[in-house]
């Protein structure tokens, strides 16, 4: 049983992440960090406008020729696997060794993981390399980690892997090894609109890239995701212009909007 002293330390640590995604926006909006992706080829587009809507500046750059000297000049990168072809592997592998000589915060999100061994293979390899947070679902998990994704799992990952665990789903998990938090915002049609994942760690690589607290940083992205989707689709028909009015609701979305519709527990 935790320490009296220590679980209200926590309780007061969740009740402030809306606050502080709130600062983290405002911050995304004047310090616009330079973001480089790795990314699904299906998806490089929207996380490109999803991130320049955000106020971020996106780069996406595969070429071994010069993509060291791209995330030499970001304040983030982003390893994506959903495509998993020679090209990206290469770029990956320079990437994240230009990121740990660089001290630049990385995320890891091991796209399908659970579909391909040699894919979960190379994720494993990938988180014995410091990624600042893993952004993932909970099949990804299970294939990652070995275990089913409960709480309890979660904590142990991140703590083993001294990382941070941002779990989508239906109700988001948050967890660092010592504070969870869990995030009931977002909308069905989320869904159903690819690139929604990339999206959302790309986020977090951009909320990583002003932000120290990796479990702050991470949970304050997920927030903002799931405000500006149950936004975006009370304006959509449909899976199409719900994807539009994501980037359109991430663009105009504000602290005070962030306060009043955040459920953070």
């Amino acid at each position: 049983m935790r320490h009296p002293e220590t679980a209200t330390r926590d309780s007061q640590s969740r009740s402030g992440l809306p606050h502080s995604a709130a600062v983290m926006l405002d911050r995304l909006r004047t310090q616009r960090p330079a973001v480089h992706c790795i990314t699904n080829t299906v998806a490089q587009n929207f996380t490109a406008n999803f991130l320049l809507a955000a106020g971020c500046v996106p780069s996406m750059t595969l070429s071994s020729e010069e993509i060291a000297a791209f995330v030499e000049r970001a304040q983030a990168l982003l390893i994506n696997l959903g495509t998993f072809d020679r090209e990206r592997r290469e770029a990956t592998e320079i990437a994240v060794e230009t990121a740990t000589r660089g001290n630049l915060p990385w995320v890891l999100d091991p796209v399908f993981i659970d579909r391909s061994p040699a894919r979960a293979d190379f994720a494993r390899q990938l988180v014995t390399r410091g990624p600042r947070a893993v952004r993932l679902n909970r099949t990804e998990f299970s294939a990652l980690a070995g275990n089913e994704p409960t709480p309890a799992a979660l904590a142990a990952f991140a703590r083993d892997n001294k990382t941070v665990v941002g779990l989508s789903g239906e109700t988001d998990l948050v967890a660092d090894g010592a504070r969870l938090s869990t995030i009931a915002n977002g909308h069905l049609l989320m869904a159903k609109v690819t690139g929604m994942g990339c999206a959302a760690s790309a986020l977090v690589a951009a909320c990583l890239a002003i932000e120290a607290d990796a479990w702050r940083a991470t949970a304050a992205a997920l927030l903002m995701l799931g405000v500006a989707g149950e936004l975006a689709a009370a304006q959509a028909k449909g899976p199409a212009s719900f994807a539009i009015a994501l980037i359109d609701t991430m663009h105009s979305l504000d602290g005070p909007t962030l306060l009043a519709r955040a459920r953070v527990t």
